[in-house]
This record gives C-alpha cells, sequence and structure tokens, in this order.
C-alpha cells in the first residue's frame, strides 16, 4: 500500500520561505514521477513543481525562481523550498507520487502567506 506524509506546512511572513516534505511509504520514488499540487478553494488544484525520475525539474511561471523541488533517494522523500513566498502562494499544498501503474496524493498540508 502507498501511502505519502506531507510536513511543513504553516505561516509564512510575505518575503518569507518555508520547506516542505513529502515521504513516500510503499513506492521508490528515485524512479518515480513526484510531483506538489495547490489548490485555493474553489478554484482547481495546480502544479506547482514536478521531478522526474530521471531528475529533470519543471515549474510554472508563477513559481519559477521562487521554488525549488528536490529529492533525497536515501529517505524516499520529496522537498519543495519556497522562498520569496505572497500572499497568492496561500492554498493547500498536495503531494503526488505517478507510477507506471497510478497516481497518488498525499493529505495535503497548508500554507498560508499573510502579515
Amino acid at each position: 500500500q502507498v501511502q505519502l506524509q506531507e510536513f511543513g506546512g504553516g505561516l509564512a511572513q510575505p518575503g518569507g520561505s518555508l520547506r516542505l516534505s513529502c515521504t513516500g511509504h510503499g513506492s521508490n520514488f528515485s524512479v518515480n514521477h513526484v510531483a506538489w499540487h495547490r489548490q485555493v478553494p474553489g478554484k482547481e488544484r495546480e502544479l506547482v513543481a514536478l521531478i522526474t525520475g530521471g531528475g529533470r525539474t519543471d515549474y510554472p511561471s508563477s513559481v519559477e525562481g521562487r521554488f525549488t523541488i528536490s529529492r533525497d533517494n536515501a529517505k524516499n522523500t520529496v522537498y519543495l523550498q519556497m522562498n520569496s513566498l505572497r500572499p497568492d502562494d496561500t492554498a493547500i499544498y498536495y503531494c503526488k507520487l505517478r507510477t507506471p501503474y497510478s497516481d497518488y496524493w498525499g493529505q495535503g498540508t497548508q500554507v498560508t502567506v499573510s502579515s
């Protein structure tokens, strides 16, 4: 059974930083695609960062240069370093693992950016 556990959400001030982590159980992160998505109530869930099994990363323009996704294969964990946070980064952030057989989601962690 695949389970994803997310940590690191919370409150940050505009311009501040947070680091989210997603640890996988039951699946090998190092060979699969892992992504972070976020969702605001009333809006569609959107991709904010992707790291492929080969280590390639991709970001939408809204976060490029501010967010960095990385992976620690020994810990089977993917991180999302978020810098220069803005109030419109406020959302629930979800980790997603894509395997050849299925997609798996974490439970989500709230990120609030406010002064």
